[in-house]
């Protein structure tokens, strides 16, 4: 153990004088690399100092291109990304669309797109304006630099080279000189040991040797003279000179290379100060893409395309032969309206309206809108008749409320001006007033008529789910029309082109024999308790014997009608009320929780039970209630 640990502690020492040695051995080189200059180290590489000053300017020049081409992607980039948001934007023909989820997820991802192609082009623009021009006007000041070191350096080395051309120079006449003098002192020599030779000889031998000696002292002097020039010339281009053109070359590079660290980064922070914009761009895109709701959506697409008609019923058997032949003609015309009527409400959508020059002299009461509907939108199913009227009385109520504001304007406009008439004449806001008031009437007289018709749009919805409707039409086999003709129309009001007489006259019988019945007592002449308009006809489960007559005998268009005493149904059970009721719809009949209720009709699908009980008053109320508000208890 005690090894270990001992083993432990050295090699824990040993690797902390490993990494105080690393980190003397770092700062050593930091500090050798601090004192290191290109005039002391490279004094005899100015040749390759200038090509490599040379080479780094034009990786310089090199980085500028490359973000002139980054630029020019940038800007291409943003320019397509906004083309293409502008070549996906709804067209006018699909803003209906815009009510979904999914859609309008789409238009946020293009808005979000947009935005990024904006950051793109700030992008492309700081770069530009921030990284670009600096690059580009460092590179031209260093190269201007550049070129005056290397013509400082190249004077320096030509003064250096001519003074050594001096000294080669006076050194050769120092010993040409020298020769010179040698020679005329072994020729004197040689003269003065000839005998032959007279004095006058022998003094010129000497006359020549003194000048050539002589000679050769001031060439000896003045190669000494060049010699010492040369040196400090010399000693002063390495140790003063050429450094200081070094060092500049140095620093010119060290510029250089500062300014691509420098531009680097600035490109990068450049990037980084739009990257937190890019990433809420991505956040709104993800946002988007989580705000789809399809069961919304669904929902959506019910709410546009609901008609508010029920889907048929079973169609009958219908025994032929059981039928007048006078009738048969009649009846088929009858099944196929009908037939037709079912089908026209499955593509009531892709029905065209035809609206031409042969309209211009029909009878039309309704008018119609610009894109062929009617003004009421009686044309349209129901559900979609109430939501056009209701968007039109919201657009006339803005309509009216913008009228309103400008108008209130205009009179406190017109008030400042009868105070002050300096400011203006109050009879130039007089004309604007009439033309505002006239604006906001026939506003007024629109949004009262489309209120109208949404008035009357609802009271035919309620009428069409009324029980008594309900159970007419179950009874009859198929959901058509009340109007006693076989036409397939549901929905005639004031605006209809044709009205039927017919079906006005069933309408006004069936609610008189509803009053009737609840009286205890019913005008029809052959016994039936109602008409098929009131829902009250001949029960399936109705006890045979009642007295009740078939719904389909009262025929309209007799031309009397005679007063009969109605025998009440006879009860097939009792109910309790589970719930209150109160009754909103023609036909119902409210109750208490805890009521006690006589069933004479029980529930044939629709949903409404036909119930009965005692009054004070009149004898006997009946009505239908909701069969899931009641208890019932049948007789066996």
């Amino acid at each position: 153990m005690k090894l270990c640990n001992e083993s432990v502690a050295s090699s824990s020492s040993s690797r902390h004088s490993s990494n105080n040695k690393l980190a003397e051995s770092e700062n050593a080189a930091a500090e050798n690399s601090n004192n290191m200059s290109w005039g002391t180290e490279l004094w005899d590489q100015n040749e390759n100092l200038g090509i490599h000053t040379n080479r780094g300017i034009d990786a310089l020049d090199k980085f500028a291109n490359f973000l002139r081409d980054r630029v020019t992607i940038e800007t291409e980039y943003a320019g397509k990304l906004r083309r293409l948001v502008k070549n996906y934007q709804p067209k006018k023909k699909e803003e209906e669309d815009n009510e979904f989820t999914s859609m309008q997820a789409f238009r946020n991802l293009l808005k979000e797109v947009g935005d990024l192609a904006g950051q793109r082009e700030v992008v492309s623009e700081s770069l530009q304006l921030q990284i670009i021009q600096g690059v580009t006007l460092l590179s031209k000041a260093l190269r201007e630099d550049r070129k005056k070191c290397l013509s400082d350096g190249a004077m320096l080395q030509q003064n250096l080279t001519t003074q050594l051309s001096s000294l080669e120079r006076a050194k050769r006449n120092y010993e040409k000189a020298y020769r010179d003098s040698e020679k005329a002192v072994d020729n004197y020599k040689k003269a003065d040991m000839d005998l032959n030779l007279s004095r006058a000889e022998v003094e010129r031998y000497k006359n020549i040797m003194t000048s050539k000696i002589q000679q050769s002292d001031d060439a000896k002097n003045e190669y000494a003279n060049q010699l010492q020039k040369t040196n400090n010339l010399q000693q002063q281009h390495f140790s003063i000179l050429l450094p200081a053109v070094l060092s500049r070359l140095q620093e010119l590079d060290e510029k250089r290379t500062r300014g691509i660290r420098e531009f680097i980064i600035g490109a990068a922070e450049v990037e980084s100060s739009v990257a937190p914009i890019i990433a809420r761009c991505m956040e709104g895109i993800v946002k988007a893409g989580e705000s789809i709701n399809e069961k919304e959506d669904s929902f959506k697409v019910i709410e546009r395309y609901q008609s508010g008609f029920a889907p048929p019923t079973d169609i009958p058997f219908e025994d032929l032969s059981k039928l007048d032949p006078d009738s048969l003609q009649d009846h088929y015309n009858n099944s196929m309206s009908n037939h037709l009527t079912m089908r026209g409400t499955m593509s009531a959508n892709k029905i065209k309206k035809r609206v031409g020059i042969f309209n211009i002299f029909g009878s039309n009461k309704n008018s119609l809108t610009a894109d062929g509907q009617k003004e009421d939108f009686s044309d349209l199913p129901p559900n979609q008749q109430r939501k056009k009227l209701q968007a039109k009385i919201a657009e006339l109520q803005q309509k009216i409320a913008q009228e309103t504001n400008a108008r209130d304007g205009l009179m406190k406009m017109k008030i400042v001006y009868e105070a002050n008439s300096s400011l203006g004449n109050p009879m130039t806001v007089e004309g604007q007033l009439n033309e505002s008031e006239h604006k906001l009437e026939k506003l007024k007289i629109d949004l009262k008529k489309y209120q109208g018709y949404f008035e009357r749009a609802n009271q035919a919805q309620v009428a069409n789910n009324s029980p008594q409707a309900n159970r007419n039409q179950l009874q009859n086999g198929h959901r058509t029309s009340r109007h006693s003709n076989g036409s397939a129309d549901d929905h005639h009001d004031e605006g209809d082109d044709q009205p039927d007489d017919a079906g006005s006259l069933s309408r006004s019988g069936s609610e008189d024999n509803v009053a009737q019945i609840q009286n205890g007592h019913n005008n029809n002449n052959n016994g039936s308790s109602a008409s098929p308009e009131s829902g009250l006809g001949t029960s399936h489960t109705s006890l045979p014997g009642s007295g009740q007559g078939s719904a389909n005998e009262n025929a309209i268009g007799e031309d009397a009608y005679f007063e009969t005493e109605v025998e009440p149904l006879q009860p097939l059970g009792t109910c309790r009320a589970l719930y209150p009721f109160e009754a909103s719809s023609e036909g119902s009949i409210p109750m208490n929780e805890g009521e006690e209720l006589q069933v004479i009709e029980i529930d044939q699908g629709d949903g409404w039970t036909r119930v009965r009980r005692a009054n004070d008053s009149n004898g006997w109320d009946e009505g239908f209630v909701p069969t899931s508000y009641i208890e019932c208890t049948l007789y066996a």
